[in-house]
């Protein structure tokens, strides 16, 4: 069948469904949602079968619902309809939501109803809710619908507010008097819940220092306290506000600035000049008991295994993000471990570079210099780590320069859920580095490699299981995935030919090294990306612009919009070869 995405961007929903429905053998293509007229010109080339709506913040036109059938996917109950559905389920303190698939008419999110599905709605960020248990629920919800359709005598059900099933209601747009926090009334629980409503966007606005800040990123602690509202700690990128029974700890903030677009960054840039006073708690990644707290990294140690986690905001890791991940990597291979895990985050394994500080910093160029060196110090040391086996695994999604930083352990492990973006072009054509041009032939076919990094789209789990690229994926969600990761480590670390494989990786090292040294693939790798930062062309640093300011699409590029410019047969022939299949 023939499906057009019709969407806002590409995000991890949309990419999800691509995956999975592309993985299903139906030809996908993909449109922004830039105007009417945009719209109803990729009806007219690519001449869908149906339309799929994954993430819209406009209505359809009417000319094409009433012509081809076209799915919503809503972010609410049955019933629930209205632009702040997450928002609201959050704030209200909802046990359970869900997600349900209706089909486009002239009443926003009132159409028929072709698939439900429903989650517990456990005490997290927008964000995180709608990574995970969103986009679980909307994938099955939309392969419900899609096999309902396809069935041919499927009937979908109009909205019944009567019907004892239908919970959900038509509620207003979240404000942001409705998100507003009271430092003098309201306890830990109801500000980071407020904060977790708007994590992503818009967040929350308040005052600091006497100007207007978006507050994002919000986590509990457990032992600090102080007068409420006041900054009363720092740590890394984060700031720790008290509260009238505890404190909480705030990531990022985005300033309100009339003049000139702002974005999110870390706390403690944003607010450089006024923290001086402010004492520094130190992180302790090797800390034996953790308390409740905001840290960004941090060790565990079982039997011959350690876990080293790393949860940087939104994946991205900047030049000290780096540094700092390195230095606790190295920390840990002078522990009596044979294994250490590199577990990530649940929400993000790693996405690379940060390209939000990178566009703050005083020269881009010069930052962007600066965080690829330090990211690849990390992956080099990884690699030619010698005293312990590694295992990447990856709870959460991977792009760009965090999945070549998982290809420098020995394995990959995933949940069978994630996408992987392993390219670097849609950010201005950048080269890439992290040792990509060793990493990656070293598990793929050259033919394969070239695809993954030319393509620049995502790739499911099980074909990336299925070309080599990943030892294995699991079906599992994130707490089986955790013990399923302890139970393989635990088994690697006690088997009594570890120090043979260990010795064979050596081997294989040193090998690799004779053959060519490990800095001759940096070199020409950074000799590309310093054309990108410093060169003539200035692509890198406009798509990055756009990319941190989130700038309005103008156009859907075309690996995307595939109707725009390849006949199907050539759609087809630019997919990765399943010759592994």
């Amino acid at each position: 069948m023939k499906i057009l995405f019709l969407t806002h961007s590409f995000n991890c929903l949309t990419q999800r469904l691509f995956v999975e429905l592309t993985q299903l053998g139906h030809d996908i293509s993909i449109e922004f949602d830039i105007n009417g007229a945009v719209t109803c010109e990729a009806v007219e080339l690519f001449q869908p079968d149906l339309i799929i709506a994954p993430f819209l913040k406009r209505a359809i036109p009417e000319t094409i619902w009433r012509k081809l059938p076209c799915f919503i996917v809503h972010p609410g109950i049955a019933g629930d309809r209205g632009p702040s559905a997450l928002d609201w389920a959050i704030m209200k303190n909802q046990s359970e939501w869900g997600v349900t698939v209706l089909q486009a008419n002239a009443e926003m999110d009132a159409g028929d109803i072709w698939a439900t599905e429903s989650f517990p709605l456990r005490y997290a960020s927008k964000s995180s809710l709608y990574r995970h248990e969103v986009v679980e629920a909307a994938t099955g919800a939309v392969l419900t619908a899609i096999k309902r359709f396809l069935s041919g005598s499927y009937r979908p059900t109009p909205l019944d507010y009567s019907h004892s099933d239908v919970h959900g209601r038509l509620h207003s747009p979240m404000r942001q008097i409705d998100r507003s926090i009271d430092w003098q009334q309201d306890n830990t629980h109801i500000v980071i819940r407020k904060i977790h409503a708007a994590d992503g966007f818009p967040g929350v606005l308040d005052t600091l220092f006497g100007e207007s800040y978006y507050l994002f990123d919000a986590h509990h602690e457990e032992k600090l306290t102080g007068e409420p509202g006041t900054i009363i700690a720092k740590r890394n990128n984060a700031i720790c506000r008290a509260t009238i029974d505890g404190a909480v700890w705030i990531g990022h903030l985005k300033r309100k600035n009339g003049t000139e677009q702002a974005f999110k960054l870390a706390a403690t840039m944003v607010l450089k000049n006024h923290l001086d006073d402010v004492p520094e708690i130190p992180s302790a990644p090797f800390a034996v008991k953790l308390s409740e707290t905001y840290r960004d990294i941090w060790f565990e140690q079982k039997n011959d295994v350690g876990y080293l986690h790393f949860v940087f905001y939104n994946g991205a890791m900047d030049t000290t993000q780096c540094e700092r991940l390195r230095d606790a990597y190295l920390a840990a291979t002078e522990r009596k471990v044979r294994v250490i895990v590199l577990m990530g985050g649940s929400d993000f394994w790693c996405n690379g570079i940060h390209l939000n500080h990178i566009e703050n910093a005083t020269s881009p160029a010069d930052e962007s210099w600066c965080n690829i060196n330090a990211m690849n110090n990390l992956v080099q040391t990884i690699i030619t780590s010698d005293r312990q086996l590694t295992i990447a695994a990856l709870q959460g999604n991977a792009g760009a320069g965090g999945v070549f930083l998982s290809l420098a352990a020995d394995y990959i492990f995933t949940r069978a859920s994630i996408i992987l973006n392993p390219h670097y072009k849609s950010m201005g054509n950048l080269y890439g580095s992290e040792y990509w041009t060793y990493l990656l032939p070293r598990r793929v076919s050259s033919l394969n490699a070239k695809l993954l990094i030319q393509n620049r789209l995502p790739v499911g789990a099980m074909e990336a299981r299925n070309i080599g690229l990943i030892d294995d994926c699991f079906n599992l969600n994130l707490e089986d995935f955790r013990k399923k990761i302890m139970s393989t480590a635990e088994t690697l670390a006690a088997r009594l030919d570890f120090p043979s494989l260990l010795q064979q990786k050596i081997h294989q090292r040193q090998s690799d090294e004779q053959q060519k040294p490990l800095q001759s693939y940096r070199d020409h790798e950074l000799k590309h990306m310093q054309l990108n930062f410093y060169g003539f062309d200035p692509s890198y640093h406009v798509a990055r612009y756009h990319f941190v300011h989130k700038s309005p699409h103008a156009w859907t590029p075309r690996y995307l919009a595939q109707h725009r410019r390849f006949s199907q047969t050539s759609i087809n022939n630019t997919r990765l070869h399943h010759s592994y299949l």
